[in-house]
């Protein structure tokens, strides 16, 4: 048996028994998503609880203050932000940044395998949130929103995670980069749709996970839509057809302005304001 095939049998194995450590959310993310679906919670008490995580509040206030809620006066508290945010974007935003602590290791291996697959999800989160947002700009009623585009951006690829997990439980098998990365690419799908199930996730952000690497055509606009531009883009999709080839049926369906749309210097701009979102 090969080692791609002894991880896959080993993983398919510990998912049909229940036994695969699956990824958790940071508590944090967990009260805010339960928060924000109480109709009678408030922004202060929002407030209160993202006060306590230092990160997540300078998060809140650089997002508020960010060039994507086009406000011209400047938020100083972060009750000030999260009222301008919002309960939905809070919920998905904290979920989206949450993931990010995740992605730690102790082998020296598996964290740079882990930073190289956090650098490629911010990478395609920015591309997306970018390209949707100039298709959105075009709408006056859209299929597809910041927040929830954000939060897809960042969990697309969360299936590489047990991988490397497992990986990292077995590294004289599995110790070899190359082969790593290639089960991360044919594995992943599959595996970040049963996480995201188990975090109880929307199935718009289940087939997120499951299909954003496969060629199956989207039947109307979604978010699979825009994180397959972005992959494509980037050079990450398994499919390794020429990106002008590829990008055609987007542009076809009106999703981007050519195969060249991320020269456009509107792109450019909303591209850099999406990757400072994540920094």
């Amino acid at each position: 048996m090969s080692n791609e095939n002894a991880l896959l049998s080993s993983l398919v194995e510990k998912i049909k028994n229940d036994t695969l450590v699956l990824p958790s959310l940071p508590e944090i993310a967990l009260r805010i998503r339960k928060m924000a679906e109480d109709p009678q919670v408030n922004l202060n008490q929002m407030a209160d609880i993202i006060s306590h995580d230092p990160a997540m509040s300078a998060r809140m206030m650089k997002i508020a203050n960010s060039a994507f809620l086009g406000r011209s006066v400047h938020v100083n508290s972060l009750h000030q932000a999260v009222t301008r945010i919002g309960l939905r974007y809070i919920k998905n935003i904290v979920t989206a940044m949450a993931v990010e602590q995740l992605f730690v290791s102790h082998s020296s291996l598996i964290k740079g395998l882990m930073g190289k697959v956090w650098h490629d999800t911010l990478e395609v989160a920015a591309t997306a949130l970018a390209a949707m947002q100039l298709y959105n700009s075009n709408l006056k009623n859209s299929p597809v929103n910041f927040d929830t585009m954000t939060l897809a951006g960042l969990i697309h690829n969360i299936g590489a995670l047990p991988i490397l997990t497992e990986a990292e439980k077995n590294l004289d098998q599995f110790g070899d980069k190359d082969f790593i990365e290639h089960c991360i690419e044919d594995l992943a799908g599959n595996i970040g749709g049963s996480i995201l199930r188990s975090w109880e996730f929307p199935e718009e952000l289940v087939a997120v996970a499951e299909k954003w690497n496969n060629q199956d055509p989207s039947d109307k606009v979604c978010y699979i839509d825009f994180i397959r531009i972005a992959a494509i883009q980037k050079g990450y999709c398994k499919d390794k057809t020429e990106a002008r080839i590829a990008l055609k049926p987007y542009v076809e369906r009106g999703l981007i302005a050519g195969v060249d749309f991320n020269r456009s210097p509107e792109f450019v701009a909303l591209y850099h304001d999406m990757k400072q979102l994540f920094v």
